[in-house]
């Protein structure tokens, strides 16, 4: 059955609350969306059935909240969980960063984006609002070699929007792998340009998924932030906020792919 982010999923302007930009970024036009502070994640007001929450925990955790109050946590790891169990964990093993070894019991759906027993890993499921589905990539080993299928990017569908998370990307994207990803309204993206992807290859990614809304994530510091951030003004305006979390619908995406940096490593 066809997505409906491949059939539907168009793109309009960014909405919400008032923000500011800093200074680097005062030249170019705001991006409404933005609740008031990182304290507000769960004092936020009611989503409307358009809209979806989405909060930069930190490293690669995003907590991505559901119309219906579903709230699933993105590579979920022993050192960086949001601060109220999520009813749904993604995780990547290329690093114990990106995954948990004891994850809260109160977690009602763990999803890990390899197979255990080898091949790769494959999720499609609904829970309330939201459909969760994950495309396999390849990781690199310690010892420098493939591991096929080590690694997932997993997509939210809910609220006629597509959310896409990376995870711990190591290949840029062929054909196939586009065509299982369809149509993706905000992708959110591992920026450290050597522990996954390098930036030039990364920027092949970006430009081939072609999202609207693109949130770096990933990174260890200013500097790399910084550099990866000087290759991407080549391609797309980029936005600062000063909060962590964020309100998208579908209908008020940019009109133009632009990239969002949140507050965060």
């Amino acid at each position: 059955m066809m997505s409906f982010c491949r059939a539907a999923c168009s793109v309009a302007a960014f909405v919400g609350l008032s923000w500011s930009l800093p200074a680097a970024a005062s030249e170019l036009q705001g991006c409404p969306g933005l609740i008031a502070s990182r304290e507000a994640l769960f004092s936020r007001a009611a989503l409307r059935q358009d809209e979806v929450g989405l909060t930069f925990i930190g490293h690669a955790t995003f907590l991505i909240e559901t119309p219906q109050g579903m709230r699933i946590a993105t590579d979920y790891s022993d050192g960086t969980r949001p601060p109220a169990t999520p009813d749904v964990a993604t995780m990547n093993k290329a690093h114990s960063t990106h995954f948990s070894y004891r994850p809260d019991p109160g977690i009602k759906h763990v999803l890990r984006g390899w197979n255990p027993d080898g091949g790769p890993a494959h999720h499609d499921l609904t829970v309330q609002d939201v459909r969760i589905r994950n495309v396999s990539t390849n990781i690199r080993s310690y010892g420098g070699a493939t591991e096929y299928d080590g690694n997932s990017i997993f997509v939210f569908e809910t609220a006629q929007l597509c959310v896409a998370h990376l995870g711990h990307l190591h290949h840029t994207l062929s054909p196939e792998h586009l065509k299982k990803l369809g149509r993706i309204d905000v992708l959110l993206v591992p920026v450290d340009g050597g522990y996954t992807l390098a930036t030039s290859d990364m920027m092949e990614v970006l430009r081939s998924i072609n999202a609207p809304l693109m949130i770096p994530m990933h990174f260890f510091g200013q500097s790399t932030l910084d550099r990866f951030l000087a290759s991407a003004r080549e391609h797309f305006p980029v936005e600062f906020s000063d909060a962590a979390a964020i309100t998208v619908s579908r209908a008020t995406l940019p009109k133009s792919p632009k990239i969002l940096v949140l507050p965060g490593h």
